[in-house]
């Protein structure tokens, strides 16, 4: 029995997380779940799954959660130390970290520091700080497993051979709701659109990002990160059907890929059971009704963010955590409807242009430039108006 910790129980990879432990109840118990503001959905999971321990960000929200669940045997804390004490839990043998953005860098560090399994699905962790996550990983023995599916797959397809005979990683991206736009047709998308993803259901701060291609350069650096690759080493191809998750190119020539229908299932229960693999977890894949795979290079020009993303991690240091605050920031905007489509990507690129990069040697380092990118992308915003 394996006992699972879940930080962002109700967003979407939380809500997957937590239907593949009712899946399986004899593999898995939910001890620790730390959610958004929807406290009613937070309560039927707590209800439903029977956690020990609670969180949710107000501490108004917690008192009423209280008060709720006061037949239950559960502990209900708030805030970030509430987010802190669900992902290093006792009780937990893995913690799934899933809150979206760098709001999710603290609990997951409190969690490696006490020395739990960490199922990532947050790109925002090693994208602010890489480096620091993965040598406290390191000291800790801590096991790192991807949850994205993109890096799930080259996890999976890393098995085929050895670390040293890689050449190259390729990340596939569906290139989300614009991927067949021209540049007049990107001037005039509206918020519905950019939110009207054709392969996958996820939330709408990554389903943005996916419109921009965003999503596809934090993955780059997460990548890098993880499997220790130079980022000239890692491509990315727009695959519109998102059947090939990603591919690993040997020194050999071999290619291998992890193939499977769009659905998130399959890498969360990967994650949490590897190195075993549990039954009748997605939906199978017939090649034959498919039929076709494409592939074509993604357009810089069309999508700047992803190469962005590229500039911000051949620097280096600070750069990726003013990148992903910046982004945070203009996407934010975008969503409340007071900045277009097109604006995101030159609030990022302002940012960034305004930044002197500086090593970090602690996380406090790493807060203080995402709490600077966050102001400086405040500015730019209200300087265009």
């Amino acid at each position: 029995m394996k006992r699972i910790s879940i930080l962002g129980s109700t967003g979407s990879i939380g809500t997957s997380t937590l239907a593949v432990a009712e899946q399986f109840p004899d593999r898995f118990k939910v001890v620790a779940i730390a959610g958004g503001n929807n406290s009613e959905l937070l309560e039927a999971q707590i209800r439903k799954f029977r956690p020990s321990l609670a969180a949710i960000v107000s501490e108004r929200s917690a008192a009423d959660l209280r008060e709720r669940c006061k037949d239950l045997p559960v502990r209900i804390l708030s805030g970030v130390e509430g987010m802190i004490a669900v992902a290093a839990a006792d009780e937990a043998d893995i913690t799934v970290s899933a809150i979206v953005g760098t709001a999710g860098l603290v609990p997951t560090m409190a969690a490696v520091q006490a020395g739990k399994d960490i199922a990532l699905a947050n790109k925002e962790v090693l994208v602010t700080a890489g480096e620091l996550v993965m040598e406290e990983c390191r000291t800790r023995n801590v096991r790192l497993f991807p949850v994205d599916s993109e890096h799930s797959a080259i996890f999976q397809s890393l098995q085929a051979g050895e670390r040293k005979d890689v050449k190259r990683l390729v990340l596939t991206a569906s290139g989300g709701p614009f991927r067949n736009h021209s540049a007049a047709d990107l001037a005039k998308v509206t918020l519905q659109q950019a939110l009207k993803h054709p392969n996958w259901n996820m939330g709408k701060k990554i389903t943005i990002d996916s419109a921009t291609l965003m999503n596809k350069g934090l993955e780059v650096i997460e990548a890098h990160w993880l499997f220790g690759v130079r980022p000239e080493q890692i491509s990315v191809l727009v695959h519109a059907q998102s059947i090939i998750h990603s591919l690993v190119e040997f020194q050999d020539g071999s290619v291998i890929a992890q193939l499977g229908m769009p659905d998130m299932k399959g890498p969360i229960a990967y994650a949490l059971s590897w190195p075993h693999r549990l039954p009748d977890v997605s939906p199978g894949l017939d090649l034959a009704s498919i039929a076709t795979l494409t592939f074509k290079e993604p357009d810089l020009e069309l999508f700047p963010c992803l190469g962005y993303a590229y500039d911000a991690i051949r620097t280096g240091g600070s750069m990726p955590a003013v990148l992903s605050a910046a982004n945070e920031v203009a996407v934010k905007y975008f969503l409340e409807e007071k900045i277009g489509y097109h604006d995101i990507a030159r609030t990022i690129k302002a940012t960034m242009d305004a930044h002197r990069p500086v090593q970090f040697k602690t996380v406090e380092d790493a807060l203080k430039a995402d709490l600077w990118a966050r102001g400086e992308a405040e500015k730019i915003i209200a300087s265009k108006d």
